[in-house]
């Protein structure tokens, strides 16, 4: 279950979460300050109190509203799987925000019971909070499909077979036979991510995956090709929120 589940808390937001996406459901809990999502077109604004949503595969970007303004939030990441088994089925929420009091008090006794580790209470406090939720959303007849790369398919499988690798728009485009500037533009259009973004988001969650407690943060930089581990934290932070040593300190202190 830990697999499929998963929380993250940051305090004082202090850069902006570029375009990126999650293989899970993302519901983050304000706490203070006002979270901002740019998401296909719009933009959703949720302030201190609410819940904001985005469905697996949705990309989207979180600027900074105001940098005078202090955000922090926590995050609990679903897997699609784990809320299609509670859900009793596939569901999806339209709506960007929830403000609901009962879903906020499951919400943060989700996160109490996840900090406990223990197995049979993640599993009855997930299935109280999911029920909570489930009213907010609608039934999806099928379930989440990946990224539409079209016929980028062969580049996507490429960069995953190559993850560790430095990559360039040159070396892409000679792949892809595009040049750099068409290359961008189309695959900007199939994915809603550039071709660099779409490559760094996916460094870091691969990288993220194999953080444990005696993982070596500065070998791990070196492996994915980061400059050092200072270039490797920076940018772990952009799309994670937090510095990896953060990240693996929290997620196995007991």
């Amino acid at each position: 279950m830990f697999d499929d589940l998963e929380y993250i808390s940051v305090v004082n937001q202090s850069t902006s979460f570029p375009k990126h996406f999650h293989n899970t459901f993302c519901l983050s809990l304000i706490s203070s300050g006002i979270e901002k999502m740019e998401f296909d077109g719009f933009d959703f604004y949720s302030e201190s109190g609410s819940i904001s949503i985005t469905n697996p595969f949705e990309v989207h970007a979180n600027p900074i509203v105001d940098k005078d303004i202090i955000t922090s939030f926590a995050t609990i990441y679903i897997s699609e799987d784990l809320m299609k088994f509670y859900a009793n089925g596939n569901i999806i929420f339209h709506n960007r925000k929830i403000q609901d009091y009962d879903v906020t008090k499951q919400f943060l006794a989700l996160i109490q019971a996840l900090k406990t580790r223990d197995q049979k209470i993640i599993q009855e406090i997930l299935k109280l909070f999911i029920f909570t939720i489930k009213p907010y959303s609608s039934h999806k007849q099928t379930g989440y499909a990946s990224l539409n790369f079209a016929e980028f398919d062969y580049l996507e499988e490429h960069i995953e077979h190559h993850i560790l690798e430095k990559f360039d728009l040159d070396e892409l485009s000679r792949i892809t036979r595009f040049n750099k500037y068409g290359l961008i533009k189309k695959f900007k259009l199939f994915t809603g991510m550039s071709p660099m973004n779409y490559i760094v988001m996916r460094k870091i969650f691969s990288s993220k995956s194999y953080i444990d407690p005696h993982t070596n943060l500065t070998d791990l930089a070196y492996q994915y090709n980061f400059t050092d581990l200072a270039h490797f934290s920076k940018t772990f932070k952009q799309y994670v929120g937090i510095a990896p040593k953060t990240y693996q300190k929290r997620k196995f202190e007991k």
